[in-house]
């Protein structure tokens, strides 16, 4: 779209399936490859990479097979196609990722040419970030004293901002969010260009706090209502309402359509 981006960086945590491609040109769900993906990570244990979906503590990157991964694909095959003709180069690549999807399904991966991951790994890098990491980069940048002026409790053009992102000047991260910062503190480290890094939020801390409060919990006067935003302080001492149903989507339905016409009524 015209942004002067020199790479995209792909920030992974103990589900590592992108990462382990973009090592070695095996996209696996299981099974690992080549010198680069051997030996596990100390605080995995022996066997870094057990089959199935490990739990962490960022639940929202807990997935194995990446749904819009395919169509990165497809652009890599049609990008290193020899085919000079357009309409029977996309025809070649679609056929290309059919052919790698099926055996994802039927044998858990695939390997692709290395034509092919060179090409991908002009546009992407990738890091594998564990949750010791995650863990370790909320402690790092909690202890980054923020200038008075970048304070996030602060306003901004007349709007105040959510509150529980910052504690007496220092930036509470979610463990989605400390997984792109670890990746781009080091990226950054081994770029060597001094390339300007941007990583973008991706929650709010309270909505993970057992991760937030396992790398804060020894900070002075953190606690969990220190990231509580205020339109959510006291929320539990309000009255509950339960509405039942039947268990079924007509039960739902129900439900929906009485309130509903109780809106239109009042």
């Amino acid at each position: 779209m015209g942004l002067p981006a020199d790479k995209l960086v792909i920030a992974t945590n103990e589900n590592d399936i992108l990462h382990r491609f973009w090592r070695t040109g095996h996209y696996e769900k299981h099974a690992v490859h080549g010198r680069e993906a051997e030996g596990g990570f100390e605080e995995d244990g022996a066997k870094a990479h057990s089959e199935g979906v490990k739990e962490t503590l960022a639940p929202a990157m807990d997935i194995l097979v990446s749904s819009n991964f395919e169509r990165l694909l497809w652009y890599l095959a049609y990008r290193t196609s020899k085919t000079e003709e357009v309409n029977r180069r996309r025809m070649e690549a679609g056929e290309q990722v059919k052919t790698w999807l099926a055996q994802l399904k039927n044998e858990n991966g695939f390997g692709v040419d290395p034509e092919i991951l060179a090409a991908a790994k002009e546009t992407f890098s990738s890091e594998r970030v564990s949750d010791k990491q995650t863990i370790e980069a909320i402690k790092e940048v909690y202890g980054w004293k923020l200038p008075a002026q970048k304070q996030t409790n602060g306003t901004a053009n007349g709007h105040k901002a959510t509150t529980g992102t910052e504690h007496d000047g220092h930036y509470i991260l979610d463990p989605h969010s400390a997984i792109g910062i670890a990746a781009s503190l080091r990226s950054i480290t081994a770029d060597g260009k001094g390339a300007h890094h941007i990583s973008l939020a991706t929650a709010h801390p309270a909505k993970f706090s057992h991760a937030v409060e396992l790398a804060l919990k020894d900070q002075p006067g953190f606690s969990f209502e220190t990231v509580l935003p205020e339109q959510f302080q006291g929320l539990e001492q309000k009255e509950k309402r339960v509405l039942g149903a039947k268990a079924s989507w007509e039960g739902v339905r129900e439900i929906v359509v009485k309130r509903v016409e109780e809106e239109r009524s009042a």
